[in-house]
């Protein structure tokens, strides 16, 4: 049963917080810069630092000098000797939890290393954030009168010469506040299950009786939850189970193409949605404002940005530039230092900014995660709203997609082939496709120019998949729930050819 004060207690400790963001979106490059050099002050003895000589570094141009921008494999043997016990290589202090991440549904994982500051000062401050601006935003909220209801990833905690790994939210799960886990559902058991579909149930048995006022999860893994509740209770719709439900927290993929489902299964005017932009390497950006679509980059988690644009973008060998030199609507590959230990780290993700005071952002998608084959220049922000316009004309509503290039052959022009699991499907698939391909021309220049007369590329092939064939498909890699993820675009064929083939 709910106290009835603890509602307003909590909620008052929360919006203390308020104050301290004023401060960096105030003084925004202050803030990073003193940032960055804390960062490298206290990880000068490392073996990192000595081999790039932090303790040398006084400026932001002498650390890009001196240290270059890396990928995974470029530190993957530092992360292995530090998994084998090995401490003190890239981060002072003793870093035992590996968030263990694919990214896609490749077979080859992420180790990334979580220390305790980055677990304390990113990953549950912005836990803790995402409630004070939502409770500041919202002063008649009463979400500690109930639960928040969970679903976090398929993989317990794994112990390996004294380091522990598993999915990222499972070791934010084990090192939670009393506080968050009195108020949170399932029980943390339930939450840290390693098998899915039993979770599942688990889940729904724990909750259908909870008084759950918000959700937090990924939108594809969590609408089928709440799909499994209806079908277990046979209520009609979401509010008729959880009648105080108010807010649902949602991250790790676009949420448009779940949006229209989202509407139906909770069918209240003045439900809210807030997004956040979180990965294993951090926790980066949060909505701050009611019904918006951006989100406020977070300066104060330990994390150091720098931003590549991608019309330049080389890899490891392209050239950053800082906070202070972004421009608006410029598609950018974010670059990370962090007191996690990772130093000019690109997470893959790219990200264009709608606000320079403060700074605010959208995810516009991955940096190998896009087509260009053709010069099309293909990128998931397009594929977004192109299947948001064509569905809005259609009445269609979408479950999963992915799309992968037609290659030429001989005097046989190109393309792109499409795999999309409707929820509710057109009644015309030649004509949602064409409405595709517009709208996809008024999104992409280059991608126009190659469509032009057929020059280059050919219309798109769309292939409407059968119900659950992502599921099945992600369930034989086993890969269901947590923060796996259908990869959108790719340059390669591998994916649309496995779907095809089951």
């Amino acid at each position: 049963m709910a106290i009835p004060f603890v509602n307003s207690i909590i909620s008052w400790f929360l919006k203390k917080r308020k104050h301290q963001m004023e401060l960096f979106i105030k003084y925004p490059i202050d803030v990073q810069e003193e940032l960055l050099m804390r960062l490298i002050q206290f990880s000068k003895g490392t073996e990192f630092g000595e081999t790039y000589g932090f303790s040398s570094i006084n400026t932001y141009k002498e650390f890009t000098k001196k240290v270059p921008i890396q990928q995974y494999e470029s530190i993957e043997p530092l992360i292995e000797r530090c998994r084998k016990g090995e401490q003190n290589l890239f981060w002072p202090t003793k870093i035992k939890w590996f968030a263990k991440s694919s990214g896609t549904t490749n077979a080859k994982s992420k180790f990334i290393p979580v220390s305790d500051e980055a677990i304390e000062y990113c990953h549950l401050k912005a836990g803790k954030d995402m409630l004070c601006l939502y409770i500041n935003n919202n002063e008649n909220a009463e979400l500690f009168n109930g639960k928040g209801l969970r679903l976090g990833g398929s993989s317990a905690i794994y112990e390996d010469n004294n380091s522990y790994f598993g999915d990222l939210s499972a070791i934010i799960i084990e090192n939670m506040p009393f506080w968050a886990d009195f108020s949170s559902a399932p029980k943390q058991e339930t939450a840290l299950m390693s098998e899915w579909e039993t979770k599942m149930e688990a889940i729904i048995n724990e909750t259908i009786n909870e008084n759950i006022t918000s959700l937090v999860g990924v939108p594809s893994w969590m609408l089928v939850l709440l799909n499994k509740v209806l079908e277990k209770t046979g209520k009609d719709n979401i509010l008729e189970v959880w009648p105080n439900l108010e807010v649902y927290f949602h991250g790790g993929v676009n949420f448009n193409p779940y949006r229209e489902q989202y509407k139906k299964l909770i069918p209240k005017k003045d439900f809210k949605y807030y997004e956040t932009y979180n990965a294993s390497e951090g926790f980066f950006a949060l909505q701050d404002e009611n019904g918006s679509y951006d989100l406020l980059l977070m300066l104060d988690y330990g994390i150091f940005y720098e931003f590549i644009p991608m019309d330049e973008y080389d890899g490891e060998n392209s050239t950053a530039i800082p906070l202070s030199e972004v421009k608006m609507d410029v598609n950018y590959a974010v670059v990370i230092s962090t007191n996690g230990g990772l130093w000019r780290y690109l997470i893959g993700d790219t990200v264009k900014f709608t606000s320079l005071d403060p700074y605010r952002i959208r995810i516009t998608g991955r940096t190998k995660h896009h087509i260009n084959v053709f010069g099309e220049e293909l990128i998931i922000e397009n594929a977004e709203e192109a299947l948001k316009l064509a569905c809005a004309k259609t009445k269609a509503t979408i479950t999963d997609y992915t799309v992968g290039p037609i290659f030429m052959n001989g005097d046989k022009k190109g393309g792109h082939e499409w795999i999309i699991e409707f929820k509710n499907a057109p009644k015309n698939l030649e004509y949602f496709t064409e409405l595709l391909d517009n709208a996809l021309k008024s999104l992409n220049s280059d991608y126009e120019a190659k469509r032009y007369n057929n020059m280059t590329l050919n219309m798109p092939m769309v292939h409407q998949a059968k119900e659950g064939l992502f599921y099945s498909w992600l369930k034989k890699k086993g890969k269901l729930g947590g923060q796996h993820k259908v990869p959108r675009l790719s340059n390669k064929r591998d994916f649309v050819e496995e779907l095809l083939a089951l």
